[in-house]
C-alpha cells in the first residue's frame, strides 16, 4: 500500500476499483497533403469540429434534470472555444496555405493559444488553458476515428463510459468527458488545481475529487483497489483489509454527517450568543444562482465577471453583459448580489487590449488598472452593470485596489456612466453601493482611507495570502509556503475587519479561507459576519457558526493575534478549532 496526495476537491470517502484513463494530448502527426487533398482534408476539420459540437449538444439535452447548473454551463464555455475563429481559421491557413494535415495543424494553433493562458500569472486564467487543450484533444479524437472508424456515431465514439463503477485516474479529464463517465465513483487526476472547471464541476457534483496529484495515472494500475478521501485529498493504493475496513466505517460516519448537514438549510446562520452571520456563495456564471440559493445561501458575494470575456476574440458587448447580470440578479430572487468587475491581466488576455506582456504579469497592470487603461471598455461594463441594477439588490465590486487615486477615477467612472444612461433615457438604481477587494496589503494597512471612501469592502484572502508572503501558489517548488495562517497575514486579515467596523462599514471575506470550516471560529472572533464560499461550503461553515460563541472568542483571538510566533499561533488556532 501507498499513499498520494493532491489537492482536495471533496465530495468525502469512496472505495473502488481504478479505472485509468489514457493521457488525450494534443500531440499529432506532422506531415505535408498534396495540392488536390487540400479541401478534402479542409472537411476532414470541419466534420470534426461538427461531430465534437454535436456531442457537447447532445450531452446538453440528456443532462439529468438534478445535474448541478455547472455542467451546462461547462458545455458551454467549452463550446465558445470551439467556435473561436483565430484557432479554426489559423488551423486551416496552416492546411490550405502551408499545406500540413489536419491534425497538426489544428494542435498547433490549440497548443498557441493555450500557452498564451500559460504565460499568465492569475490562478483562475492559467487553469482556461486546460480548458483549451480538452476540447482540442477532443476534436483530435474525433480526426483520428474519422479515419480508423468511418461512420461510427460521433457521439459514440466520443463518448468514455466505463460500464461498471469504478474510480476514475486520468492525466487530465474536460467537463465533457466527466459527464460522460456516468459510472464514476470518483476521479484521480493528475493536473489542476481548484479554479478548473472539471474541479468547479467536480464540487458542484459532490464527487469524491482529487486534483493535482502529479504521477498519478503513471503509479496506479487499471483494476487496483484505491481509497479516495476527497476531503482530505489522500488517494491509497491497494489498501490491506483492516485498512479497508476502517475507511467503510469512516465512509459510512460522514454520509450520516451529510444527511445531518442537510437539515442545517432552512436553520438561521446564528451564534450561540445571538450574532447573525450572512452566508454567501461565489459564483461565475449567471446559472449558478440557483445552486447558490437551494444550498441555503443569502446572497451572492462575489460573482466573477471574467467568464464573459474569456475564450472568444471579440469583447461581449454592453447588451450580451446586460443580459447576463439581469439573468444573476434575477436568480437570487432579491438577496445581493456582489458583482466584481473585471480582473484580469494585460497579457493578450482580451481582444482589442494592449498587447504589451507584463514582465511579471502579478504586479502589472490587471484588474482595476487594466480597466481604468482602457475606458471604454470598463464604461461599457458599468452600464451594463447599472442597467440590470433594477432587477435585483446589485452591489458593485472593484479589485485590487492599492491608491485612493485608483478609488477616485472609478468612482469617477461610475458617475460618468451613470450620466450616459440618462443621457439615453435608460432606467438605473441611483445609489447602488461601489465596495473594494483588498487583496494587497497595501489596502489592508490604508483601510481606513479605503472604508471612508467606499461603501463596502470584500477581503480576498487568496491574493492577500500571495502578495503578504510573496508566494505564488500555483507554483509547485514553492506552494508549500503559502500559508493562509501565517501571523502577517492574519494581522492583515483583522486590521480590514476593524477598520471596516470603525467606519460603520460592512466586511466580507471571499477567498477561499471563508469556505474553510478551520477557519471560521478565528473569524468569528475577528468580528466577521459576512462570509462568502463556493455553495457546496456553506453548511460546514454554518454548523461551526451554530457552534460557537463570540462572545467568547473574541478575547481568545485577539490574544492569538497578539503572538508573531507561527509555533504558538498554530497551537493557537488548534485548540480554538476543537473547542466547543
Amino acid at each position: 500500500m501507498f499513499a498520494l496526495h493532491g489537492t482536495a476537491l471533496g465530495g468525502g470517502i469512496v472505495i473502488g476499483r481504478a479505472r485509468v484513463l489514457e493521457a488525450q494530448g494534443l500531440d499529432a502527426k506532422r506531415y505535408r497533403i498534396e495540392i488536390p487533398e487540400i479541401d478534402a482534408e479542409l472537411k476532414r476539420l470541419d466534420m470534426a469540429l461538427f461531430q465534437v459540437r454535436e456531442s457537447f449538444e447532445k450531452l446538453r439535452t440528456q443532462l439529468p434534470v438534478d445535474m448541478p447548473s455547472e455542467a451546462n454551463a461547462m458545455l458551454e464555455v467549452h463550446g465558445m472555444i470551439l467556435d473561436d475563429p483565430m484557432m479554426i481559421e489559423g488551423a486551416k491557413r496552416l492546411i490550405a496555405d502551408e499545406r500540413w494535415n489536419a491534425e497538426w495543424a489544428f494542435a498547433d494553433q490549440a497548443e498557441q493559444l493555450a500557452a498564451q493562458f500559460d504565460a499568465l500569472d492569475d490562478e483562475y486564467m492559467r487553469e482556461r488553458s486546460r480548458d483549451i487543450r480538452q476540447v482540442a484533444g477532443r476534436v483530435l479524437k474525433s480526426l483520428k476515428l474519422q479515419l480508423s472508424a468511418p461512420g461510427n456515431d460521433p457521439q459514440l465514439a466520443l463518448d468514455n463510459d466505463l460500464g461498471d463503477a469504478a474510480i476514475v485516474v486520468a492525466p487530465d479529464i474536460s467537463p465533457a468527458d466527466m459527464l460522460n463517465l456516468k459510472s464514476a465513483l470518483g476521479f484521480v487526476i493528475d493536473l489542476g488545481g481548484t479554479t478548473s472547471h472539471t474541479a468547479i464541476l467536480a464540487r458542484s457534483m459532490g464527487v469524491p475529487s482529487i486534483v493535482g496529484l502529479g504521477k498519478a495515472s503513471d503509479l496506479i494500475d487499471d483494476d487496483d483497489w484505491l481509497i479516495l478521501d476527497g476531503d482530505a485529498g489522500i488517494v491509497l493504493v491497494a489498501p490491506d483489509e483492516a485498512v479497508l475496513g476502517q475507511y467503510r466505517e469512516r465512509q459510512q460516519e460522514q454520509q450520516l454527517e451529510q444527511q445531518k448537514l442537510r437539515r442545517l438549510i432552512h436553520i438561521p446562520s446564528r451564534t450561540l450568543d445571538g450574532i447573525d452571520v450572512k452566508l454567501m456563495a461565489n459564483i461565475e456564471l449567471p446559472s449558478e444562482a440557483a445552486q447558490a440559493r437551494e444550498a441555503g445561501a443569502q446572497g451572492i458575494g462575489l460573482f466573477r465577471s471574467e467568464f464573459l470575456f474569456l475564450n472568444r476574440t471579440d469583447l461581449p458587448g454592453e447588451e450580451e453583459q446586460f443580459e447576463a447580470y439581469r439573468e444573476a440578479l434575477q436568480g437570487m430572487h432579491g438577496f445581493e448580489v456582489t458583482i466584481r468587475t473585471l480582473d484580469v491581466g494585460a497579457d493578450k488576455t482580451l481582444p482589442d487590449a494592449a498587447t504589451h506582456v507584463a514582465p511579471n504579469p502579478a504586479l502589472g497592470q490587471r484588474a482595476i488598472r487594466f480597466c481604468l487603461a482602457q475606458p471604454e471598455m470598463f464604461l461599457e461594463q458599468l452600464r451594463a452593470l447599472l442597467r440590470a441594477s433594477p432587477y435585483g439588490s446589485l452591489r458593485i465590486l472593484i479589485p485590487m485596489l492599492a491608491h485612493q487615486h485608483e478609488i477616485d477615477q472609478t468612482l469617477k467612472m461610475v458617475e460618468r456612466a451613470k450620466e450616459q444612461l440618462r443621457e439615453r433615457g435608460e432606467k438605473f438604481v441611483e445609489d447602488v453601493p461601489i465596495g473594494g477587494m483588498v487583496e494587497v496589503p497595501a489596502a489592508a494597512l490604508s483601510i481606513g482611507l479605503f472604508a471612508r471612501r467606499l461603501d463596502f469592502l470584500s477581503i480576498g484572502t487568496n491574493d492577500l495570502v500571495q502578495y503578504t508572503l510573496a508566494i505564488d501558489r500555483g507554483d509547485a517548488q514553492v506552494a508549500h509556503l503559502y500559508d493562509p495562517f501565517h501571523p502577517a497575514v492574519l494581522e492583515l486579515v483583522a486590521m480590514t475587519i476593524r477598520g471596516g467596523q470603525k467606519q460603520g462599514k460592512s466586511v466580507s471575506v471571499c477567498g477561499e479561507m471563508a469556505g474553510d470550516p478551520a477557519a471560521t471560529r478565528l473569524l468569528l472572533g475577528m468580528g466577521l459576519t459576512e462570509f462568502s464560499m463556493h455553495p457546496v461550503s456553506l453548511l460546514k461553515v454554518k454548523r461551526e457558526i451554530l457552534l460557537s460563541d463570540v462572545s467568547l472568542l473574541s478575547a481568545r483571538v485577539q490574544r492569538l493575534l497578539g503572538s508573531d510566533d507561527p509555533i504558538k499561533v498554530e497551537s493557537a488556532l488548534r485548540r480554538l478549532r476543537e473547542s466547543a
